[in-house]
């Protein structure tokens, strides 16, 4: 059963959380926050997806904050740090923020740059890691067949731990695994696991790997733990660039998996300049505790949204609902 509107409407706070580093295109991330039941969640499609894809955004805002939590298996999760397309000499700074990890995923493809500067800022996580470390990188879909399959060989002697999301389609991510297959190095799906309207497609047609869970636009915890038990592959848990308080719904599903292989994706509050939380999810010694979050009242109030923005994200409310309820 859906919550009523005016439940929703009741407690919903909008906040504007600046970046660190320029992330997917954008400088800072807004958020919708609500509380329900069992404390507060977040519901953050971002801007450019239309209502139909945002309504599951708010199908799992209301399942974390309506429904009872699935049982917890582990009580802290391995985490990745996450490294935006910065420039070689700025690498140490932002992976600094994330403390000790020793994993990192490196965004590569990034529109207007070339696959020499990706090469040189992979070269420069594999010199501060030192070769135990694990290096992922992740090129959002930017690249064709034949681009996908030269980057990674150029690099692959850097010893990729896996590829996320290295070309846009299932058909494409099949042949570029068939292609690439014998060097060993792993592609995984984000893209086609999140945006699809069959997020299990990329599984049947063996075009993947492992597959990069978010929760957000899957539609829940409840709703990606069937799906990452129904598609039979290794499940990495990522963030969509949530708050402290969507971090909570990566964190409860991480801990609900029955096996979690690779390190999570769920250490990005430390690409925030700040945080709507005092204790926000930063990592300690690679790992996140595994808890919700209350926003802090002062940093909700300091990192409020302009009331045309607050009232852009509750109209955008009132038409998910609109949808969900129908």
């Amino acid at each position: 059963m859906l919550p009523s509107l005016t439940d929703l409407l009741a407690t919903a706070r909008v906040v504007d959380l600046p970046l660190r580093s320029r992330f997917r295109g954008i400088d800072s991330r807004e958020a919708l926050l609500l509380e329900g039941p069992q404390g507060f969640t977040e519901f953050s499609p971002f801007t450019e997806y239309d209502d139909a894809e945002a309504a599951a955004w708010l199908a799992t805002a209301i399942d974390f904050g309506w429904r009872e939590a699935p049982p917890a298996l582990r009580q802290r999760i391995p985490v990745n740090a996450t490294l935006p397309a910065v420039s070689p000499d700025r690498v140490d700074a932002v992976l600094d923020s994330f403390g000790p990890c020793r994993t990192v995923k490196v965004k590569v493809a990034e529109p207007g740059q070339t696959l020499a500067e990706d090469v040189a800022r992979v070269a420069a996580v594999r010199d501060r890691l030192g070769p135990e470390g694990r290096i992922r990188i992740d090129a959002n879909g930017g690249w064709n067949v034949d681009e996908a399959e030269h980057a990674v060989h150029a690099l692959a002697r850097y010893d990729l731990e896996y590829v996320e999301q290295p070309c846009a389609s299932v058909d494409e991510l099949f042949e570029l695994r068939q292609r690439i297959t014998y060097m060993g190095i792993p592609i995984a799906a984000d893209e086609s696991v999140r945006k699809a309207s069959d997020p299990l497609a990329v599984a049947r047609a063996g075009a993947a790997d492992v597959l990069v869970v978010k929760v957000q636009p899957l539609g829940g915890v409840h709703a990606a733990l069937g799906l990452s038990s129904e598609a039979g592959l290794p499940v990495v848990v990522s963030s969509a660039l949530d708050t402290a308080v969507g971090i909570g719904m990566g964190l409860q599903l991480a801990a609900s998996l029955p096996g979690l292989e690779f390190d999570c994706g769920l250490a990005t509050s430390a690409l925030f300049v700040d945080d709507v939380v005092d204790d926000r999810p930063l990592p300690e010694n690679g790992e996140i505790a595994v808890r919700r979050f209350s926003p802090t009242p002062r940093l909700m109030d300091q990192h409020a949204a302009t009331p045309e923005r607050s009232e852009w994200w509750l109209a955008r409310l009132r038409r998910c609902y609109a949808l969900l309820a129908d």
